[in-house]
Formats: C-alpha cells, structure tokens, sequence
C-alpha cells in the first residue's frame, strides 16, 4: 500500500522500510480481526501475525484502537474523490455519503472495529478521528459547492457521524446505512432549501 500512497504516521514520518512495516502490520490486522473480532485483537497478536516484534509494533500503535483507526484512515485516503458533474448537488452530496459509508460495508468484523476503536480516548485515535473528519468534510463541501450553508454541512457530518454510530451497534448494516444516508441527505437539503425559500 505503500506505494499507492504516502502515509505519514500520526506518530512520525516514515522511511521505505517503516512505511513497509505499517503496512504488515495494518494487513495482518485485518486478517485477525476477520477470525477473531476486534475485543480479542492485541498488538501481540498482530506483531505475531506480521512477523514483527511487539516492541516494534507499539513504536507504529499506541493501541489497537490507534490501529483500527488506522486502518480505516488508509481507507478513507485512498478513497477517490467524487469527480465533478453537472448533477445537483444533492445527487453529489448522495455519492459522497454512499462512498464513506460503503468503506467498509463488505468487511463487519472490520466494521464494528472501527465503530469501536473510533470513540477511544487516545491522543492518536483523536488526531486520525481529526484527520478523517477533515478529510470527509472537504468531499462535502466539494459535493455542496463554494456557496454551501455551514448549518448544511454540519447537519450532513452529524447525519454520517451518527450512521457510523448506528451501524458499529448492529442496528442496520453499513449497505442499509448508506441508503439512510442518501435519504437523510435529501431531506437535509430539501429542509433547508423549504427554509430558504420562505
């Protein structure tokens, strides 16, 4: 993975052969948490399953939480962004929604994961829970255009917050909640465009 893109730990910058180790480190853990879920998954484990000393893999991921944030970061980054047509906004707000949320749609060991390891109080899962909030919120102003309304945009990063939320508790699963997401974002829009006209 490395070479599709250049990750910087949120830790430090990485070399060719740190950047490497990451990556074994982030594949092994999706490998692990597929057979074991995320509440038996430690750094040990990983390590293990990289062929990487523990000590070493605690230099990458303070916890394993950090490392399924990261994992879900590397997700996301790689993510391309929505390209710009003629459709309405809403049907570009839609895309970007439907996209996040299928991030992780075919993986739910994965998916529940990431619900979990992204409410940990954890000064690095706190820098990637910055890093993906940005990163989401610029496809959506993309999406909404240079003269989007702030209470649209806020409205539409709660709406897929709370998804994310819905969807790690078993409530529905990531594929339904990108169609609740696509729904909830039409009638943000239209309630806002109703105001507007008023």
């Amino acid at each position: 993975m490395s070479g599709k893109a250049n990750f910087e730990s949120t830790r430090r910058r990485l070399s060719g052969q740190q950047a490497e180790t990451v990556d074994r480190l982030t594949t092994a853990a999706i490998a692990i948490l597929r057979t074991h879920g995320f509440s038996d998954l430690t750094i040990r484990m990983v390590a293990g399953e990289a062929g990487v000393a523990p000590a070493t893999a605690y230099t990458y991921f303070s916890s394993k939480s950090h490392l399924v944030a990261e994992l879900f970061w590397r997700r996301l980054a790689t993510l391309p962004h929505e390209a710009k047509t003629d459709n309405a906004r809403e049907t570009q707000v839609c895309s970007v929604q439907r996209s996040v949320a299928l991030l992780v749609s075919d993986e739910p060991e994965l998916a529940a994961a990431v619900t979990t390891a992204m409410m940990a109080d954890d000064p690095d899962v706190e820098h990637l829970r910055a890093r993906i909030g940005k990163n989401i919120r610029e496809r959506l102003v993309e999406a909404l255009g240079p003269e989007h309304d702030a209470d649209v945009l806020e409205a539409l990063e709660i709406a897929w917050s709370g998804a994310l939320v819905r969807a790690g508790m078993g409530y529905e699963s990531y594929s339904q909640i990108a169609d609740r997401l696509e729904i909830t974002a039409k009638l943000i829009m239209a309630g806002h465009d109703n105001l507007s006209s008023t």
